[in-house]
């Protein structure tokens, strides 16, 4: 079958549909938005694009601090509500039963509630059309415990974290393999095996 072609649009997909908070613990806000991503990782950048009329870009503008946090399945209907509702007139922590947590650099509050959260420093705001640019600097990563394992390394399996493509939210499956698979020698894929299911029988 051949391709279809459309006109230039946003379907770069799946995205990750975060949670951005904002404001202060005493005053918390957030708004769901899936244009975010990695930009660099020394220093570690991050950006977020926000339309100029959404309460949280007017938040944002002036404290220069936001909190990226990553939902998973518990959180898939706050992370629509966040994304239809606004904060000038819902409390969405409230509304949702979200509890804003104090960060370890920025005034911004986490989630959490949420699995991952991006403390990040905004460097620069730049226009794009319908869309502001915040580039941050990521300051730290909080996690939830529950998915560190035993050997300190971050386990995100059984998480069940949410995608958005084109206006769908989905849940991530199983995991398929890692960073470097497709040309890992023979001898070390079963050496790795082998210490896996080592450790699974302790």
């Amino acid at each position: 079958m051949s391709k279809i072609t459309w006109q230039a649009g946003t379907l770069l997909a799946p995205v990750p549909p975060a949670l951005i908070s904002s404001g202060t613990p005493q005053k918390p806000n957030v708004m769901t938005a899936a244009w975010t991503g990695i930009i660099a990782s020394d220093p570690v950048l991050t950006y977020v694009s926000i339309r100029p009329s959404r309460y949280s870009h007017e938040i944002i503008s002036q404290s220069k601090e936001f909190v990226i946090n990553v939902p998973n399945l518990p959180l898939l209907k706050t992370t629509d509500f966040c994304g239809v509702k606004s904060g000038r007139n819902t409390d969405k922590f409230k509304a949702c039963n979200l509890t804003p947590e104090k960060c370890t650099h920025i005034s911004a509050p986490q989630i959490k509630e949420a699995p991952i959260s991006l403390e990040c420093k905004v460097k620069s705001i730049q226009n794009f059309g319908t869309h502001d640019m915040f580039l941050a600097e990521v300051l730290a990563v909080n996690i939830d415990e529950q998915y560190i394992n035993k050997n300190g390394a971050l386990d995100l399996r059984k998480a069940d974290l949410l995608a958005y493509a084109h206006g769908f939210y989905y849940v991530l499956g199983k995991q398929l393999g890692k960073f470097g698979f497709s040309v890992e020698k023979k001898k070390t894929i079963k050496k790795r095996r082998a210490l896996k299911a080592k450790l699974k029988n302790k």
